[in-house]
């Protein structure tokens, strides 16, 4: 079955990636490029399919969502560069000074501040294991618990908005959910009282999940290192001017985070100022110097680079994926098992946490949610519920040892000897939060904070097209073509 190459694209981006270590881009365009060859070379598609890509990437990099991503990634080079970050940890342990818990607990409220700032779960974590894990262990804390506490907190800013991931993830569902509407066929009007789910709906969907994932993981950081031996480390430094620092840049980064999550300012305009306040503060502090100025430069340039890459690359692979019909095939097959929404979320969520063992968040983004969600959407159309779940699978997959991605990153960054079972008993309190939250949000999806005009009640009707698989992917293609060659003259307007 052609249909199903879509997946052993994926099965090949997954076997070169762990055996090569290339770029996952140019895996990713590597293997478009051969599968497509072969789909012209046996008439499976036209050769002209290709020709829909430069449409595809100039409209994609129109969008005004993108500006955020460089503007979120200066931050996190920003934090990981400048002692901001050193200067606000070590004056929230010095206010929790009188429970052995305090320097982990310190770590973790650290984590909450600047995780969503960050950009992503490898930043974050460099940060924590550069300022809070050597200070745990000169604590008394273990290496494995350190190093614990540093994978929970590095893969914070996955589920509390208005990180990147929030972002990114929004944008993709509300591709998803309108391509699950269109595939159903529904009349205009339906879909006008059928709102598509939009960034902010996911933001206001994560809070309540996130605000009890925090919840358990404070308490199980209290319940661990309450009573562990404490070691009387040298006690730093906290200057009047530090306290100040730290408890201004506190409430300007949870104004900040709020007036986004709750739609005061957009994410652009809130990440601008972010790197201007940012940059302010390393003025003043006398912080910036020219080398250090460079490495921000630097750091901003690469990960930008790679992550606009990262979504070519993308662009190029859903592309031959669609082509092939694998996301049809995909969608007959999920309406195949029935009405069954259980058995429906399950072998997506369990698809997406196997998948998530191999790709980062963003390589998820990109590749796997546009392929599985939309036809998972068509049977089961309360978006923002599937939203918050896939975060929840994300979150969980990246601190499963030993290859989540977040567990795998505190390995390498983590300079003392780590073993793996004594890692695996430290995780075990958190994934345990984890898998509560996902339970809780699994069995009563009505706690999410929704707008009422989001769908949340029963499968839509679906109406597939009988029309031949490349004849529907070029009637697509000439539509999204003439939605392009319009943009300007609506732009003049």
């Amino acid at each position: 079955m052609m249909e199903s190459a879509g997946l052993f694209m994926l099965l090949a981006v997954a076997a070169v990636m762990i055996s090569t270590g290339l770029p996952s881009w140019i895996v990713l365009i590597g293997v478009a490029m051969l599968f497509a060859s072969a789909g012209a070379a046996f008439d499976v598609f036209p050769a002209a399919l290709l020709t829909a890509l430069p449409s595809r990437v100039i409209g994609l990099l129109e969008h005004d969502l993108l500006q955020a991503l460089p503007l979120y990634v200066f931050m996190g080079a920003l934090l990981h560069r400048l002692p901001l970050a050193d200067t606000v940890f070590r004056v929230f342990s010095r206010g929790m000074r009188r429970t052995p818990a305090g320097r982990p607990l310190a770590g973790l409220a650290l984590s909450v501040l600047l995780a969503p700032m960050n950009g992503s779960a490898g930043a974050s974590a460099a940060m924590l294991s550069r300022i809070v894990q050597p200070r745990l262990v000169a604590g008394g804390t273990s290496v494995a618990q350190s190093a614990a506490l540093t994978c929970i907190s590095s893969t914070l800013g996955v589920v509390i908005p208005p990180s990147l991931v929030l972002i990114l993830l929004g944008d993709a569902m509300l591709r998803a959910h309108t391509e699950a509407i269109n595939f159903t066929g529904v009349s205009a009007s339906m879909t006008t009282s059928m709102r598509i789910i939009n960034t902010q709906d996911v933001f206001h969907g994560a809070m309540i999940p996130a605000a009890m994932l925090l919840a358990l993981c404070a308490l199980v950081t209290w319940l661990v290192h309450r009573r562990a031996p404490h070691i009387s480390a040298p006690a730093s430094t906290v200057s009047r001017i530090d306290i100040i620092v730290a408890l201004s840049t506190t409430a300007f980064i949870a104004t900040l985070l709020a007036a986004v999550a709750l739609g005061r300012l957009y994410a652009v305009e809130a990440a601008a100022t972010g790197g201007v306040a940012l940059v302010i503060y390393g003025l003043i502090s006398r912080a910036f110097s020219r080398e250090i100025w460079g490495e921000v430069l630097h750091d901003t340039m690469a990960v930008t680079g790679a992550l606009f890459a990262l979504l070519l690359a993308a662009t190029v692979f859903t592309l031959i994926v669609r082509a092939f019909g694998t996301d049809r095939w995909i969608a007959a097959g999920l309406k195949g098992l029935g009405d069954n929404q259980w058995l429906l979320i399950s072998i997506v969520l369990s698809a997406l946490a196997l998948c998530a063992f191999v790709l980062d968040a963003f390589e998820m983004i990109f590749v796997v949610i546009p392929l599985l969600l939309p036809p998972l959407l068509v049977q089961v159309p309360d978006a923002v519920w599937v939203a918050v779940l896939t975060l929840l699978i994300l979150q969980m997959s990246f601190t499963v040892p030993p290859f989540g991605y977040a567990v795998m990153m505190v390995r390498n960054l983590t300079h003392q000897s780590l073993d793996t079972s004594k890692l695996i008993r430290a995780l075990a309190p958190y994934l345990a939060a984890q898998i509560v939250v996902l339970a809780v949000v699994l069995a009563f999806p009505q706690i999410l904070w929704r707008e009422d005009s989001v769908p949340s009640a029963s499968p839509l009707n679906i109406s597939v097209p009988d029309a031949d698989a490349s004849e529907m992917l070029s009637r697509q293609l000439n539509q999204n073509q003439e939605t392009e060659d319009k943009k300007p003259a609506s732009n003049e307007k």
